[in-house]
Protein backbone atom coordinates (compact mmCIF):
# COMPACT_ATOMS: atom_id res chain seq x y z
CA UNK A 1 0.00 0.00 0.00
CA UNK A 2 1.59 3.63 -1.07
CA UNK A 3 0.66 5.73 2.14
CA UNK A 4 1.58 8.50 -0.39
CA UNK A 5 -1.03 8.54 -3.02
CA UNK A 6 -3.90 10.74 -2.90
CA UNK A 7 -7.28 9.89 -2.53
CA UNK A 8 -8.72 11.65 -5.92
CA UNK A 9 -5.11 9.09 -7.58
CA UNK A 10 -7.01 6.01 -5.58
CA UNK A 11 -10.41 6.67 -7.21
CA UNK A 12 -8.62 7.53 -10.95
CA UNK A 13 -6.93 4.01 -10.60
CA UNK A 14 -10.95 2.46 -9.73
CA UNK A 15 -12.51 4.19 -12.79
CA UNK A 16 -9.83 2.85 -15.37
CA UNK A 17 -10.79 -0.85 -13.46
CA UNK A 18 -14.14 -0.30 -13.77
CA UNK A 19 -13.55 0.85 -17.24
CA UNK A 20 -11.64 -1.94 -18.17
CA UNK A 21 -14.08 -4.62 -16.04
CA UNK A 22 -17.55 -3.27 -18.40
CA UNK A 23 -15.31 -3.99 -21.18
CA UNK A 24 -14.06 -7.36 -20.05
CA UNK A 25 -18.12 -8.28 -18.98
CA UNK A 26 -19.23 -6.67 -22.61
CA UNK A 27 -16.69 -9.07 -24.19
CA UNK A 28 -18.38 -12.17 -21.90
CA UNK A 29 -21.92 -10.95 -22.47
CA UNK A 30 -20.90 -11.30 -26.32
CA UNK A 31 -19.17 -14.92 -26.46
CA UNK A 32 -22.47 -15.99 -24.32
CA UNK A 33 -24.62 -14.55 -27.15
CA UNK A 34 -22.82 -16.51 -29.77
CA UNK A 35 -23.11 -19.56 -27.23
CA UNK A 36 -26.78 -18.85 -27.03
CA UNK A 37 -26.92 -18.76 -31.09
CA UNK A 38 -25.59 -22.41 -31.09
CA UNK A 39 -28.06 -23.33 -28.49
CA UNK A 40 -31.00 -21.88 -30.81
CA UNK A 41 -29.59 -24.05 -34.02
CA UNK A 42 -29.01 -27.22 -31.90
CA UNK A 43 -32.31 -26.66 -29.72
CA UNK A 44 -29.79 -27.05 -26.75
CA UNK A 45 -31.44 -25.72 -23.19
CA UNK A 46 -30.17 -22.05 -22.28
CA UNK A 47 -29.92 -23.37 -18.12
CA UNK A 48 -27.00 -25.64 -18.18
CA UNK A 49 -26.66 -26.47 -14.36
CA UNK A 50 -23.38 -28.88 -14.70
CA UNK A 51 -21.70 -25.66 -17.10
CA UNK A 52 -22.60 -23.28 -14.18
CA UNK A 53 -20.86 -26.30 -11.43
CA UNK A 54 -18.16 -25.93 -13.52
CA UNK A 55 -17.72 -22.50 -13.23
CA UNK A 56 -18.12 -22.01 -9.56
CA UNK A 57 -15.50 -25.02 -8.87
CA UNK A 58 -13.46 -22.98 -10.94
CA UNK A 59 -14.47 -20.07 -8.52
CA UNK A 60 -13.08 -22.41 -5.86
CA UNK A 61 -9.83 -22.37 -6.73
CA UNK A 62 -9.20 -18.98 -7.78
CA UNK A 63 -6.22 -17.51 -5.31
CA UNK A 64 -7.33 -13.54 -4.96
CA UNK A 65 -5.88 -11.24 -2.06
CA UNK A 66 -9.03 -10.04 -1.24
CA UNK A 67 -11.93 -11.38 -2.30
CA UNK A 68 -13.57 -14.92 -0.95
CA UNK A 69 -14.85 -17.64 -2.67
CA UNK A 70 -18.73 -16.89 -1.24
CA UNK A 71 -17.82 -12.86 -3.05
CA UNK A 72 -16.70 -14.63 -6.22
CA UNK A 73 -19.65 -16.55 -6.40
CA UNK A 74 -22.40 -14.14 -6.14
CA UNK A 75 -20.91 -11.30 -8.45
CA UNK A 76 -20.64 -14.43 -11.19
CA UNK A 77 -24.01 -15.59 -10.13
CA UNK A 78 -25.25 -12.08 -11.68
CA UNK A 79 -22.53 -11.68 -14.10
CA UNK A 80 -23.70 -15.76 -15.14
CA UNK A 81 -27.77 -14.22 -15.35
CA UNK A 82 -27.14 -11.12 -17.27
CA UNK A 83 -25.17 -13.11 -20.06
CA UNK A 84 -27.44 -15.75 -20.25
CA UNK A 85 -30.31 -12.92 -20.26
CA UNK A 86 -28.63 -11.88 -23.36
CA UNK A 87 -28.84 -14.83 -24.95
CA UNK A 88 -32.45 -15.55 -24.29
CA UNK A 89 -34.64 -14.00 -21.71
CA UNK A 90 -35.62 -16.93 -19.14
CA UNK A 91 -38.91 -16.86 -17.56
CA UNK A 92 -39.06 -18.53 -14.49
CA UNK A 93 -42.26 -19.63 -12.01
CA UNK A 94 -42.45 -19.74 -8.45
CA UNK A 95 -44.55 -20.69 -5.20
CA UNK A 96 -45.91 -17.24 -4.91
CA UNK A 97 -46.77 -14.36 -4.43
CA UNK A 98 -43.69 -12.48 -4.12
CA UNK A 99 -41.71 -12.95 -0.55
CA UNK A 100 -41.31 -15.92 -0.22
CA UNK A 101 -38.32 -18.43 0.12
CA UNK A 102 -39.27 -20.36 -3.17
CA UNK A 103 -38.69 -16.38 -4.74
CA UNK A 104 -35.12 -16.22 -2.63
CA UNK A 105 -34.43 -19.90 -4.33
CA UNK A 106 -34.88 -18.73 -7.54
CA UNK A 107 -32.50 -15.92 -7.09
CA UNK A 108 -30.00 -18.18 -5.65
CA UNK A 109 -30.30 -20.43 -9.13
CA UNK A 110 -30.85 -17.88 -11.61
CA UNK A 111 -29.81 -14.68 -10.32
CA UNK A 112 -31.98 -11.40 -11.09
CA UNK A 113 -31.55 -11.11 -14.84
CA UNK A 114 -34.95 -13.02 -15.70
CA UNK A 115 -38.41 -12.74 -15.85
CA UNK A 116 -40.25 -13.91 -12.15
CA UNK A 117 -43.68 -16.04 -12.80
CA UNK A 118 -45.45 -16.42 -9.08
CA UNK A 119 -48.21 -19.01 -9.50
CA UNK A 120 -50.70 -19.29 -6.61
CA UNK A 121 -50.08 -23.18 -6.07
CA UNK A 122 -47.12 -25.88 -6.53
CA UNK A 123 -49.59 -27.81 -8.94
CA UNK A 124 -49.41 -24.31 -11.04
CA UNK A 125 -45.97 -24.24 -11.06
CA UNK A 126 -45.62 -27.78 -12.88
CA UNK A 127 -48.27 -26.84 -15.39
CA UNK A 128 -46.75 -23.49 -16.57
CA UNK A 129 -43.48 -25.53 -17.31
CA UNK A 130 -45.66 -28.14 -18.83
CA UNK A 131 -47.62 -25.85 -21.21
CA UNK A 132 -44.68 -23.38 -21.99
CA UNK A 133 -45.88 -20.59 -19.94
CA UNK A 134 -42.16 -20.55 -17.93
CA UNK A 135 -38.73 -22.22 -19.31
CA UNK A 136 -38.26 -23.56 -15.63
CA UNK A 137 -40.24 -23.36 -12.33
CA UNK A 138 -38.39 -23.59 -8.51
CA UNK A 139 -40.32 -25.77 -5.90
CA UNK A 140 -39.76 -27.02 -2.74
CA UNK A 141 -39.53 -30.97 -1.91
CA UNK A 142 -38.06 -31.29 1.51
CA UNK A 143 -37.10 -29.62 4.58
CA UNK A 144 -34.22 -30.86 6.81
CA UNK A 145 -36.84 -30.24 10.01
CA UNK A 146 -40.19 -30.66 8.45
CA UNK A 147 -39.39 -33.62 5.85
CA UNK A 148 -41.17 -34.01 2.26
CA UNK A 149 -43.59 -31.22 0.70
CA UNK A 150 -46.29 -33.66 -0.12
CA UNK A 151 -47.53 -31.45 -2.90
CA UNK A 152 -44.62 -31.72 -4.88
CA UNK A 153 -44.58 -35.04 -4.23
CA UNK A 154 -47.36 -35.69 -5.95
CA UNK A 155 -47.38 -33.62 -9.21
CA UNK A 156 -45.14 -35.81 -10.62
CA UNK A 157 -47.12 -38.89 -11.84
CA UNK A 158 -49.25 -35.89 -12.89
CA UNK A 159 -46.24 -34.42 -15.24
CA UNK A 160 -43.91 -35.04 -18.04
CA UNK A 161 -41.22 -32.31 -16.57
CA UNK A 162 -38.21 -33.43 -14.93
CA UNK A 163 -35.80 -32.05 -12.34
CA UNK A 164 -32.60 -30.75 -14.26
CA UNK A 165 -31.03 -28.94 -10.88
CA UNK A 166 -31.56 -28.14 -6.83
CA UNK A 167 -30.91 -25.47 -4.64
CA UNK A 168 -30.40 -25.44 -0.86
CA UNK A 169 -31.84 -22.80 0.78
CA UNK A 170 -30.87 -21.67 4.79
CA UNK A 171 -34.42 -21.19 6.38
CA UNK A 172 -34.32 -18.02 9.18
CA UNK A 173 -37.74 -17.39 10.41
CA UNK A 174 -38.97 -14.54 12.08
CA UNK A 175 -41.93 -13.40 13.63
CA UNK A 176 -43.33 -9.77 11.79
CA UNK A 177 -46.39 -8.25 12.72
CA UNK A 178 -48.09 -4.71 13.23
CA UNK A 179 -48.19 -5.02 17.20
CA UNK A 180 -45.74 -3.42 19.48
CA UNK A 181 -45.41 -6.59 21.95
CA UNK A 182 -45.63 -9.94 22.40
CA UNK A 183 -48.88 -9.91 24.49
CA UNK A 184 -50.73 -8.84 22.56
CA UNK A 185 -50.60 -11.62 20.04
CA UNK A 186 -53.65 -14.17 19.54
CA UNK A 187 -53.51 -15.35 15.97
CA UNK A 188 -50.08 -16.91 14.28
CA UNK A 189 -50.28 -17.06 10.37
CA UNK A 190 -48.40 -19.69 9.15
CA UNK A 191 -48.14 -22.99 6.74
CA UNK A 192 -47.89 -25.92 8.16
CA UNK A 193 -44.27 -26.42 7.43
CA UNK A 194 -42.79 -23.00 9.05
CA UNK A 195 -45.42 -23.60 11.88
CA UNK A 196 -43.37 -27.14 12.69
CA UNK A 197 -40.17 -25.63 12.36
CA UNK A 198 -40.70 -23.23 15.05
CA UNK A 199 -43.14 -25.08 17.31
CA UNK A 200 -40.77 -24.90 20.19
CA UNK A 201 -40.34 -21.27 20.20
CA UNK A 202 -44.04 -20.87 20.41
CA UNK A 203 -44.82 -23.29 22.52
CA UNK A 204 -42.31 -21.47 24.82
CA UNK A 205 -43.88 -17.83 24.07
CA UNK A 206 -46.98 -17.51 22.46
CA UNK A 207 -48.80 -21.20 24.14
CA UNK A 208 -52.38 -19.98 23.65
CA UNK A 209 -51.94 -18.39 20.48
CA UNK A 210 -54.06 -19.58 17.06
CA UNK A 211 -51.92 -21.35 14.75
CA UNK A 212 -54.27 -20.02 11.25
CA UNK A 213 -52.96 -22.33 8.08
CA UNK A 214 -52.26 -20.00 5.96
CA UNK A 215 -49.61 -20.73 2.05
CA UNK A 216 -47.56 -19.48 1.31
CA UNK A 217 -45.31 -17.37 3.22
CA UNK A 218 -46.02 -13.87 2.17
CA UNK A 219 -49.96 -14.88 1.98
CA UNK A 220 -49.44 -15.41 5.77
CA UNK A 221 -47.36 -11.80 6.30
CA UNK A 222 -50.41 -10.28 4.32
CA UNK A 223 -52.60 -11.86 7.27
CA UNK A 224 -50.47 -10.54 9.56
CA UNK A 225 -50.83 -7.27 8.20
CA UNK A 226 -54.67 -7.25 8.22
CA UNK A 227 -54.93 -8.09 11.83
CA UNK A 228 -53.40 -5.94 14.98
CA UNK A 229 -53.62 -9.06 16.89
CA UNK A 230 -51.84 -11.10 14.73
CA UNK A 231 -48.55 -12.23 13.35
CA UNK A 232 -47.07 -14.24 10.83
CA UNK A 233 -43.74 -16.72 10.26
CA UNK A 234 -41.97 -15.08 7.28
CA UNK A 235 -38.34 -14.58 6.08
CA UNK A 236 -36.76 -11.21 6.52
CA UNK A 237 -37.46 -9.70 2.91
CA UNK A 238 -41.05 -10.49 3.17
CA UNK A 239 -41.57 -8.90 6.54
CA UNK A 240 -39.85 -5.51 5.03
CA UNK A 241 -41.44 -5.52 1.81
CA UNK A 242 -44.68 -4.97 3.53
CA UNK A 243 -43.40 -3.52 6.03
CA UNK A 244 -44.13 -5.20 9.20
CA UNK A 245 -42.24 -5.11 12.55
CA UNK A 246 -39.93 -7.32 13.77
CA UNK A 247 -41.38 -9.13 17.19
CA UNK A 248 -39.04 -11.60 17.23
CA UNK A 249 -36.03 -12.61 14.97
CA UNK A 250 -34.69 -16.50 14.42
CA UNK A 251 -37.22 -18.50 15.72
CA UNK A 252 -36.74 -21.60 13.89
CA UNK A 253 -35.85 -24.46 16.57
CA UNK A 254 -33.05 -25.66 14.28
CA UNK A 255 -30.45 -22.79 13.42
CA UNK A 256 -29.21 -25.96 10.68
CA UNK A 257 -32.91 -25.98 8.94
CA UNK A 258 -32.71 -25.90 5.05
CA UNK A 259 -35.19 -26.69 2.41
CA UNK A 260 -34.25 -28.17 -0.41
CA UNK A 261 -35.86 -27.07 -3.79
CA UNK A 262 -35.70 -28.54 -7.38
CA UNK A 263 -35.77 -26.60 -10.75
CA UNK A 264 -38.10 -28.02 -13.11
CA UNK A 265 -37.63 -28.27 -16.70
CA UNK A 266 -36.95 -30.22 -19.99
CA UNK A 267 -32.87 -30.41 -19.27
CA UNK A 268 -30.78 -33.40 -19.28
CA UNK A 269 -27.86 -32.42 -17.44
CA UNK A 270 -25.05 -33.92 -18.51
CA UNK A 271 -22.09 -35.61 -15.54
CA UNK A 272 -20.92 -33.69 -13.72
CA UNK A 273 -18.86 -36.27 -10.84
CA UNK A 274 -21.20 -34.88 -7.90
CA UNK A 275 -24.51 -35.74 -8.86
CA UNK A 276 -28.12 -36.79 -7.76
CA UNK A 277 -30.65 -38.94 -9.59
CA UNK A 278 -34.36 -38.82 -8.72
CA UNK A 279 -36.80 -41.79 -9.48
CA UNK A 280 -40.39 -42.62 -8.51
CA UNK A 281 -41.36 -46.49 -8.94
CA UNK A 282 -44.56 -48.60 -8.02
CA UNK A 283 -44.53 -52.12 -6.84
CA UNK A 284 -46.50 -55.34 -6.57
CA UNK A 285 -48.04 -56.06 -3.28
CA UNK A 286 -46.28 -58.72 -2.09
CA UNK A 287 -43.93 -59.83 0.94
CA UNK A 288 -40.34 -58.69 0.25
CA UNK A 289 -40.88 -56.60 -2.63
CA UNK A 290 -39.68 -53.30 -1.45
CA UNK A 291 -36.66 -55.29 0.40
CA UNK A 292 -35.64 -56.70 -2.50
CA UNK A 293 -35.56 -53.17 -4.38
CA UNK A 294 -34.15 -51.35 -1.52
CA UNK A 295 -31.36 -54.61 -1.71
CA UNK A 296 -30.87 -53.85 -5.32
CA UNK A 297 -29.15 -49.97 -4.58
CA UNK A 298 -27.38 -52.08 -1.73
CA UNK A 299 -25.68 -54.85 -4.22
CA UNK A 300 -24.52 -52.15 -6.76
CA UNK A 301 -23.03 -49.74 -4.38
CA UNK A 302 -25.46 -46.58 -5.00
CA UNK A 303 -25.74 -44.48 -1.56
CA UNK A 304 -29.54 -44.38 -1.35
CA UNK A 305 -30.36 -40.39 0.11
CA UNK A 306 -34.01 -40.30 0.52
CA UNK A 307 -37.29 -42.67 0.30
CA UNK A 308 -40.80 -41.17 0.83
CA UNK A 309 -44.24 -43.57 -0.25
CA UNK A 310 -47.49 -41.73 -1.39
CA UNK A 311 -50.92 -42.93 -2.29
CA UNK A 312 -50.61 -43.60 -6.18
CA UNK A 313 -54.19 -41.73 -6.06
CA UNK A 314 -55.56 -44.48 -8.93
CA UNK A 315 -56.13 -47.06 -7.09
CA UNK A 316 -57.04 -47.15 -2.68
CA UNK A 317 -54.43 -48.41 -0.85
CA UNK A 318 -51.54 -48.53 -3.53
CA UNK A 319 -48.49 -46.59 -3.12
CA UNK A 320 -45.89 -44.67 -5.20
CA UNK A 321 -42.20 -44.74 -4.17
CA UNK A 322 -39.79 -42.01 -4.50
CA UNK A 323 -36.41 -42.26 -4.25
CA UNK A 324 -32.99 -40.15 -4.45
CA UNK A 325 -29.66 -41.40 -4.89
CA UNK A 326 -25.82 -40.51 -5.67
CA UNK A 327 -25.25 -40.94 -9.11
CA UNK A 328 -25.83 -39.62 -12.73
CA UNK A 329 -28.14 -42.23 -15.03
CA UNK A 330 -25.05 -42.93 -16.56
CA UNK A 331 -22.76 -44.68 -14.00
CA UNK A 332 -22.63 -48.06 -14.19
CA UNK A 333 -23.26 -48.90 -11.07
CA UNK A 334 -26.65 -47.00 -10.97
CA UNK A 335 -27.69 -48.53 -14.03
CA UNK A 336 -27.32 -51.88 -13.45
CA UNK A 337 -28.93 -51.20 -10.03
CA UNK A 338 -31.72 -49.27 -12.24
CA UNK A 339 -31.91 -52.51 -14.21
CA UNK A 340 -32.87 -54.85 -11.41
CA UNK A 341 -35.47 -52.65 -9.87
CA UNK A 342 -36.93 -52.29 -13.57
CA UNK A 343 -37.42 -56.45 -13.44
CA UNK A 344 -39.80 -56.42 -10.40
CA UNK A 345 -40.87 -52.81 -10.45
CA UNK A 346 -44.32 -52.55 -11.95
CA UNK A 347 -43.23 -48.88 -13.14
CA UNK A 348 -40.27 -47.08 -13.23
CA UNK A 349 -40.02 -43.47 -14.17
CA UNK A 350 -36.65 -41.40 -14.34
CA UNK A 351 -37.33 -38.39 -12.59
CA UNK A 352 -33.90 -36.67 -13.44
CA UNK A 353 -30.03 -36.78 -12.97
CA UNK A 354 -28.74 -33.44 -12.29
CA UNK A 355 -25.76 -31.70 -10.15
CA UNK A 356 -26.13 -31.70 -6.94
CA UNK A 357 -25.82 -28.77 -4.42
CA UNK A 358 -25.90 -30.21 -1.44
CA UNK A 359 -22.51 -29.72 0.70
CA UNK A 360 -22.54 -33.12 2.06
CA UNK A 361 -21.95 -34.73 -0.90
CA UNK A 362 -18.58 -35.57 -1.67
CA UNK A 363 -17.59 -35.56 -5.70
CA UNK A 364 -17.02 -39.13 -7.24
Amino acid sequence: MDESRSLDDIREDIDRVDRDLIDLLDARVGLAQEVGHIKGIDGKPFFTPERERAIFKKLGEAKTSSLHTQHLKRIFREIISAARDAEKPLTISYWGPPGTFSELAVYETFGRSIKPLPAATITECFQNVEHFKASYAVVPIENSFAGVVPETLDMFPRTNVKICAEQFLVIEHHLGSTASDLSQIQRIYAGPQPSSQCRRWIQTNLPNAEIVDVVPTSNAAKKALEDPNGAAIANKVCIERLGLGFLAEHIEDNSQNRTRFVVLGRNLPAKTGSDKTSLMFSLRNRPGELYEVLGAFNRHKVNLLMIESRPAQRAAFEYIFYADCVGHHEDENLQAALAEISERALEVVMLGSYPSSDPNLKEV
